[in-house]
């Protein structure tokens, strides 16, 4: 269920980050799937520097979003550098 709420926070993450940063969006469907890669990467760096000890749903959220948001940045930065940005 963590891993679910990860993913989901993930997708949720990449897609606010689209809206955030305009000039990096990916489009919903690539921010989302970034997002959701990001969400993993960001519960399992959680989980690996024990942020489990406080509120677990919090972390996942947290983790999930952040790590949803910053992945679909550097996607798009890397995208724009490349000369596939807009």
């Amino acid at each position: 269920m963590e891993w679910l709420i990860s993913l989901v926070a993930g997708a949720v993450g990449g897609n606010l980050g689209g809206a955030i940063f305009k000039n990096l969006s990916l489009g919903t469907v690539m921010n989302s799937i970034a997002g959701i890669l990001g969400g993993a990467g960001g519960m399992s760096l959680m989980n690996s520097l024990n942020a489990s000890s406080g509120n677990a749903l919090l972390n996942q959220l947290g983790g999930g979003a952040v790590g949803g948001t910053v992945v679909m940045a550097v996607i798009g930065l890397i995208k724009k550098v490349m000369g596939g940005g807009k």
